[in-house]
C-alpha cells in the first residue's frame, strides 16, 4: 500500500481515494471508501490508452467478466464507469498480501501448506470455469491470500471458454513462465492452460523460485516450451502432481477435480497455521480519509472531501452504473515548471512473449499526453530558440522543408528499471528546458510490424495529434512539428554505425519533414510516420544522410517532438518518448 501522489485524483466517481494498491499494464489500482463507508478497490484505466479501441474492449471485457463471475473465490464487482473517461471499475476490497508478496517475504511454503493451497486454488479455478470463463493469467501476483482463503483477481484477459484463440496472430496472453506451451506457440487458450498456470504457480510456492527460471522473456518462454519445470527439493508426490499439471501436451494434464482429489486435504486451508500467518501479513487498511491522512497515505489538503449522490444498489438485479454527474479529471493541473523527468509509458493490453523462431513477440503501445506545461527557452540545452517576431502570424510564416542537425539535444528516453514496467516497454523521458506544447498533445511509438511488441526490431511507427482540436469552432493557427529520432550513440555518417569508441548521442537525431499538428484538426486523427523511411539527417554543409536501421545501434532510442518556427534552426523540443531496440 503506497501513498497517493500529487497527480492522483482525490475522488473517482462517488469514491474517496485513500491509498495506492498497485499498478499494472492497464492502469492504477486504488483503495477507496464509498460514501456509506465501504472499502473498495478501484482500477482506473490509464489516460494514455483511453483512445485505443483494443484497450477499451479489453477493459470492458474485464468488467463484464467480473460482473458475471459471482464466486466466493473472486472479488465481486460493485460499480463501474464504461461510458466516459476516466474509465474504472470498483470491486470489494480484500485484505491480505498477494501470493507473490507472501512467498517473497516468507519463502517457500511447507509441503502440507502448499498442498492445501493447491487444492484451494484448483477449487477457485473450477468455480470460475463453471461460469464459462478461463482466467488466462493465473500467477502468484494475481492471487490474494485473504483470511477466508485465496481469491483470484485481474480478469483483464479472461475470455469465454469457447474462445480458444485470440483474434490476432502472434499475440500470446498471459505471463512468461506461467503461460502454457500451446498458448506461447499457437495462441490456443482453454481450461487446460489454466491448469498449466496452476501447476507453475504451485511450483513457485513450493520452491520460492521462478518455475522456469529467470532472464529475458524469450528465454523463459523457450524453457516453457522445451524444458522441464523446476521442482528441485519439492516433496516427491507434490512434485509429481505439479509436473502433470505442466505437461507440454494439454491433453495429458489432469482435470481440476482430479487435482483436488489428489491433494487429499483433510482440513481447511484457513486452519493451516502457516497460511494463517501469511494471510495476516497485509497492511491494515485505513477506514476513512482522516485515518489515511494520519497514516501518511493521503497528503494533507489532497482534495476536499465530497459527498456526491450515490446510486441506489437495492435488490439482486442491481447493475453497476456510472455517475455521469461526477467525473473528476485524472490529469494534473498545468505545472508552473516543467519537471526534469517526465514518464513515458508504452502500455500493453495483452501481455506477450517471444520464443526464438517459435512465436512472435507481443507488447505495448506508448501513448503520452502533455497538459500544457510551461518551460524555459533553453529547449535543447544550447541557448534556446528565438520566437517569431511580434505581430507575425503562424499562418504567414514560411516553414522550412527540414530542420538542421546543428544543435545539442540533451533529451533522453530510457527503459524503466522496474521489471514489471520494463516488460511492457514503459520508460522515463528526460526533457530538458522544454517549450510549451499545445494542450492535449498526444504521441505514441510502437513496432511498425508488430504493434504489440515491447521492443522495436526493424521499423518504428510514430503517431501524434492534438486530441481535442476537433472541438474548436475555428481552425487553430498552424503549429509545425518535426519528429526527431535519436539512437543511443553518436553515429559515424560514413558507416551508419556507432564510432568504435562509443559516445552518447547529443544531437537532434534523424528528423521528419515539419507538418502542421492541426492537419487533421476536424476529426482529431493521428499523423503517422515510419522510422527509418520518413527520416533523414540534414547538416549546415548541405549534406543529407538517410536514417540508419535501428539494428545498427541496439539500446534505448529517443523520439523527440520539435516545434518548428521560422527557419531550419528555429525549433525547440516540446515532447519526448522512446523505445527499446534489442540486440540481434
Amino acid at each position: 500500500m503506497d501513498a497517493l501522489k500529487d497527480r492522483d485524483p482525490a475522488h473517482i466517481g462517488p469514491y474517496t481515494l485513500l491509498a495506492r494498491l498497485g499498478a499494472g499494464g492497464m492502469g492504477q489500482v486504488y483503495l477507496a471508501r464509498s460514501p456509506g463507508g465501504r472499502l473498495v478497490a478501484i482500477k482506473v484505466i490509464r489516460d494514455e490508452i483511453t483512445d485505443h479501441p483494443e484497450a477499451l474492449a479489453r477493459f470492458r471485457r474485464e468488467v463484464e467478466t467480473v460482473r458475471a463471475v459471482r464466486s466466493a473465490y473472486t472479488a465481486n464487482l460493485i460499480d463501474a464507469e464504461l461510458d466516459a473517461a476516466p474509465y474504472w471499475l470498483a470491486t470489494e476490497y480484500v485484505s491480505g498480501p498477494t501470493l507473490s508478496g507472501a512467498v517473497g517475504e516468507r519463502g517457500a511454503l511447507p509441503a502440507d501448506s502448499a498442498r492445501r493451497l493447491f487444492a484451494a486454488l484448483a477449487e477457485a479455478l473450477a468455480s470460475v470455469h463453471a461460469y464459462g470463463v478461463t482466467h488466462r493469467d493465473l500467477k502468484p501476483q494475481n492471487v490474494i491470500l485473504s483470511p477466508q482463503g485465496p481469491l483470484l483477481i485481474d480478469f483483464g484477459i479472461a475470455r469465454g471458454a469457447a474462445d480458444t484463440a485470440l483474434t490476432q496472430t502472434g499475440l500470446a496472453p498471459g505471463t512468461p513462465g506461467y503461460t502454457a506451451p500451446e498458448v506461447v506457440v499457437g495462441n490456443q487458450v482453454g481450461a487446460a492452460a489454466d491448469v498449466f498456470a496452476l501447476g507453475a504457480t504451485l511450483a513457485h510456492v513450493a520452491t520460492g523460485r521462478p518455475p522456469f527460471g529467470s532472464g529475458p522473456t524469450h528465454a523463459v518462454s523457450y524453457r516453457v516450451v522445451h524444458e522441464d519445470i523446476d521442482v528441485t527439493g519439492v516433496e516427491p508426490e507434490l512434485a509429481g502432481l505439479i509436473r502433470e499439471c505442466v505437461a507440454k501436451d494439454p491433453a495429458e494434464r489432469p482435470g481440476l477435480e482430479s487435482v483436488i482429489a489428489r491433494c487429499a486435504v483433510s482440513s481447511a486451508l484457513t486452519e493451516d497455521p502457516f497460511y494463517a500467518r501469511l494471510s495476516t501479513d497485509g497492511e491494515a487498511a485505513p477506514q476513512d480519509l482522516q485515518a489515511a491522512v494520519a497514516a501518511g497515505l493521503v497528503p494533507p489538503g489532497h482534495g476536499a472531501p465530497k459527498a456526491p449522490a450515490y446510486p441506489p444498489t437495492a435488490g439482486p438485479g442491481y447493475v453497476p452504473t456510472a455517475v455521469p454527474a461526477y467525473v473528476p479529471t485524472l490529469a494534473p493541473s498545468a505545472p508552473t515548471a516543467v519537471p526534469e523527468r517526465r514518464r513515458s509509458r508504452r502500455t500493453p493490453w495483452v501481455v506477450a512473449v517471444a520464443v526464438a523462431l517459435v512465436v512472435g513477440t507481443a507488447t505495448a503501445v506508448a501513448l503520452r499526453m502533455l497538459d500544457g506545461g510551461q518551460g524555459g527557452s533553453d529547449a535543447l540545452g544550447g541557448g534556446g530558440s528565438p520566437s517569431a517576431s511580434p505581430g507575425t502570424s503562424a499562418a504567414s510564416r514560411k516553414v522550412p522543408e527540414y530542420i538542421l542537425n546543428n544543435r545539442i539535444s540533451r533529451d533522453y528516453w530510457t527503459l524503466s528499471d522496474e521489471p514489471d514496467e520494463a516488460a511492457y516497454g514503459v520508460g522515463e523521458c528526460r526533457l530538458i528546458g522544454a517549450g510549451s506544447p499545445p494542450k492535449e498533445l498526444q504521441y505514441s511509438v510502437s513496432d511498425a510490424d508488430d504493434p504489440e511488441s515491447p521492443t522495436v526490431t526493424r521499423r518504428a511507427k510514430i503517431s501524434f495529434r492534438v486530441k481535442y482540436a476537433e472541438l474548436s469552432n475555428k481552425k487553430p493557427e498552424p503549429y509545425y512539428v518535426s519528429m526527431g529520432v535519436k539512437p543511443p550513440h553518436e553515429i559515424d555518417s560514413d558507416t551508419g554505425k556507432p564510432y568504435e569508441v562509443m559516445m552518447e548521442s547529443k544531437n537532434v537525431g534523424y528528423t521528419s519533414k515539419p507538418v502542421d499538428i492541426y492537419k487533421h484538426w476536424k476529426d482529431g486523427g493521428f499523423i503517422e510516420l515510419t522510422y527509418p523511411d520518413d527520416f533523414q539527417s540534414h547538416f549546415d554543409n548541405g549534406r543529407t544522410y538517410p536514417a540508419i536501421p535501428v539494428a545498427n545501434d541496439p539500446g534505448d532510442w529517443t523520439a523527440v517532438l520539435y516545434h518548428v518556427k521560422s527557419g531550419p534552426s528555429d525549433y525547440e523540443s516540446v515532447g519526448c518518448t522512446g523505445f527499446r531496440v534489442g540486440s540481434s
